[in-house]
């Protein structure tokens, strides 16, 4: 509990100087990437808050490229993993191999041992590779024959799904989804922006980007992520978002035909540590309901489940989260 101005002030000061990093890394980043900003910025705040993103669009809207660009601003280890249908788990944690020369198992380490994971296309892969993959999600760690292994901090899975194809595609777990602190939808370009692409991309120049961040200082905004202020009253305010989407009708909302189930106390969680890093990205030691706000619908969008009526009726679960942010009154 922060109790004087002094403490707000000092968390103020070091959001400030967190803020002016993060934003050297997305100038870094912007030198390749044309647009986006939005995305861009969901992709740093994930980062901060330390949680993993889910990442939505049609072919070739540069997913695979914003992640790669991301990882190369950052002194982290960068792999990308192309999920398939025939990838098998330890494609991905790795294995023991018999050594005949000395008679024993050594360890194998897989991909998953970066500090930045690109899932592409992660539904393609069968159930038995998207459970290895939960388990390094939510306990940061894989088991290789019956051994446990930490996998070393930051660690972000960064996941691509194409919304358009189903063949040869497997529906991710609800448990799974539930793990991503975001669900990113990509639009496509202005035609301004498409101009710059064209130029951009088919001209003799290719920008590179520096490394700004090193491990241990993204470690350390991370942690202090976890000090932002967030009064009792911006906890209130996530607590009656998230129950509005359980029990609409004790706030006066007629969704209850909409929503089959409502959102999990990992949305609860997430308003907040999202809140908090939104509010670093601003310079901010403290949240206000605008952080909240602002992403919201991140947040929420895979964590509701829409029933029948609301699909036969066309509704989207970002509609559903305007209304409730619309009738939930802030602090």
């Amino acid at each position: 509990m922060i109790e004087t101005d002094k403490s707000i002030q000092e968390l103020n000061a070091k959001a400030q100087e967190y803020s002016g990093e993060i934003n050297k890394v997305l100038d870094e980043i912007k030198q390749v990437i044309v647009g986006q900003t939005g995305v861009l910025d969901r992709l740093m705040i994930s980062l901060i808050a330390d949680g993993h993103v889910l990442l939505e669009g049609v072919p070739g809207l540069a997913k695979t490229l914003m992640v790669k660009t991301l990882s190369d601003a950052l002194d982290t280890e960068f792999c990308r993993i192309q999920f398939t249908p025939d990838l098998l788990p330890a494609d991905i944690v790795g294995t023991k191999i018999y050594e005949p020369k000395t008679t024993s198992f050594t360890t194998q380490k897989g991909p998953i041992f970066h500090n930045f994971i690109l899932a592409d296309e992660i539904n393609r892969a069968p159930p038995k590779v998207q459970s290895a993959l939960l388990e390094a999600m939510q306990e940061r760690q894989v088991t290789i024959g019956g051994n446990t292994y930490i996998l070393n901090a930051p660690f972000l899975v960064l996941a691509t799904q194409n919304p358009l194809e189903t063949e040869g595609t497997y529906r991710l777990p609800e448990a799974q989804i539930d793990r991503f602190i975001f669900k990113i939808l990509i639009d496509y370009p202005s035609k301004a922006e498409e101009k710059i692409i064209i130029q951009r991309m088919t001209g003799g120049a290719h920008p590179n980007v520096k490394r700004m961040i090193s491990e241990s200082r993204i470690t350390e905004i991370q942690q202090f992520n976890r000090e932002v202020y967030a009064d009792e009253t911006i906890e209130d305010y996530v607590t009656d978002i998230v129950d509005a989407t359980r029990h609409p009708a004790d706030y006066d909302l007629d969704l209850g035909d909409l929503i089959e189930y409502g959102v999990s106390p990992r949305a609860s969680i997430y308003l907040i540590l999202a809140g908090k890093a939104h509010a670093i990205m601003n310079g901010r030691g403290y949240v206000i309901p605008e952080d909240v706000k602002a992403i919201a619908a991140d947040v929420l969008r895979h964590r509701i489940l829409l029933s029948y009526e609301a699909e036969a009726r066309e509704v989207t679960t970002d509609q559903i989260i305007e209304t409730i942010l619309k009738k939930i009154r802030s602090p």
